[in-house]
């Protein structure tokens, strides 16, 4: 399964903005784009100043698409197929994309609270702690549909990290269109994330825009 293994701190300098994908460390003083909020790179520093006056169309769309990507987690490949995929359903493309991107289990999992992160949350999935309606998964990328319930592994409830998620995860919010039990260690969805649910930096128009061309 391949998957970005670089620095995270480099996509959220690379974007010029924080994309929260270390969790909570992104929010104290050891975060890298507090110390060197400029592009990676030789000439990041001197370059930066006008760059986004100077910007094209295309630079911008692309920007959009790869800041959506590196938010979710997710190759070249993969988001161009979910973006064809939401180009068949009926609606809007752009909502039909980000709903997709929403509905992922790791995405999920992390919206319930029970990680800090949607990196953290996909090697939980990964590690085999979650059941999707009764049955054991391992595949971060899985699709949910509305009245889908989660739960950790029986097996799981042993396991350290597994046994400090309610007192964790109490500080953590639950998206609106989940339900969760903390007590429990299960959840449901219960509708489709409506747009103003889903993270307002991502442009959706320009990347519809770029898959256009």
């Amino acid at each position: 399964m391949a998957r970005y293994i670089g620095p995270a701190c480099r996509l959220c300098r690379r974007e010029g903005e924080k994309l929260f994908l270390k969790g909570e460390r992104c929010f104290t003083p050891k975060c890298s784009f507090e110390r060197r909020s400029y592009v990676p790179g030789e000439h990041g520093r001197a370059g930066m100043a006008g760059r986004n006056n100077r910007a094209s169309d295309y630079s911008r769309q692309l920007r959009a698409k790869q800041k959506a990507r590196r938010v979710y987690g997710i190759l070249e490949k993969q988001f161009r197929r979910y973006f064809k995929e939401a180009q068949k359903k009926h609606g809007l493309t752009g909502l039909n994309l980000l709903q997709t991107l929403e509905l992922r289990l790791d995405n999920v999992v992390f919206r319930f609270g029970l990680a800090s992160s949607r990196a953290q949350a996909r090697q939980m999935v990964n590690h085999g702690h979650f059941m999707v309606n009764g049955r054991r998964t391992d595949i971060p990328s899985m699709l949910l549909k509305m009245g889908d319930e989660i739960s950790v592994r029986e097996a799981s409830r042993k396991n350290t990290m597994i046994k400090a998620l309610p007192d964790l995860s109490e500080g953590r919010p639950c998206a609106m269109w989940l339900a969760r039990d903390l007590k429990a260690l299960n959840g449901r969805v219960l509708r489709l994330p409506e747009r103003g649910e889903i993270d307002g930096n991502l442009d959706e128009q320009l990347i519809i825009e770029y898959y256009s061309r």
